[in-house]
């Protein structure tokens, strides 16, 4: 059972990696005009557009676990983290194949992917299936208690079941990046993730996201949508 609830969690993971591509632009995203939300949200998928690729360290905070690790984007719809811990865990998807491999299973899930050609589309997307509203002000607040860290919180509440997680508080950092993801999935589980020390445009070869889990494990395919 424990077991089951862990692949639930990271099939909400993988699929807000592969739907957001969680970047950004790397340009100030405000002007002295005061934005609304949509207004605010509508921008940063516009400006999406311009990333080719980024790294970055990433953590990912769950009720049981934390799990850390680098991520690899690239532009359209790659994505690669490798963890660190748990050791050799790894979720990668080539744009067509999503595939995730948890070493102390010794399970692969794979699940094919009906692609997207624009990064941006990931955020428009979930700019139909969600309100968005300022967490609590238009204007900076700190990333959470006692922090020195400056971000802007938006907050999404699905508009119906259908999404995979009830509410996502995005934080975008005064450098324009996505700095935090908090959602809370159907099933009312806390899912947090961290992304630091993103660099973008670095190059990243279409080979970072080739990879074949190990052969002995056992595999699941269309982990998500079990009907296809």
């Amino acid at each position: 059972m424990r077991t089951n609830k862990r692949i639930n969690r990271f099939i909400y993971i993988s699929v807000v990696m592969v739907v957001l591509g969680l970047c950004g632009s790397g340009v100030p995203l405000f002007s002295q005009e005061i934005l609304t939300a949509s207004q605010f949200f509508d921008q940063m998928s516009e400006r999406y557009e311009f990333i080719q690729d980024y790294e970055a360290d990433i953590t990912i905070t769950q009720p049981d676990s934390v799990l850390t690790g680098v991520i690899y984007y690239k532009n359209p719809n790659r994505i690669r983290i490798n963890f660190t811990e748990p050791e050799d865990q790894v979720i990668v998807s080539d744009g067509s194949l999503l595939t995730v491999y948890l070493p102390e299973q010794s399970v692969t899930l794979n699940q094919r992917l009906s692609g997207s050609d624009s990064d941006a589309q990931g955020l428009r997307l979930f700019r139909q299936g969600y309100s968005i509203a300022y967490k609590e002000t238009p204007g900076y607040v700190p990333l959470e208690a006692d922090s020195r860290e400056q971000v802007i919180k938006l907050n999404l509440v699905w508009k119906n079941t259908d999404e995979g997680f009830r509410q996502i508080e995005m934080s975008v950092g005064e450098n324009g990046f996505i700095r935090r993801l908090s959602g809370i999935t159907k099933d009312y589980d806390e899912i947090q993730i961290d992304l630091e020390n993103l660099k973008t445009n670095q190059n990243i070869p279409e080979a970072r996201f080739d990879y074949e889990s190990p052969s002995s494990s056992y595999v699941i395919d269309n982990f998500i949508f079990p009907d296809e």
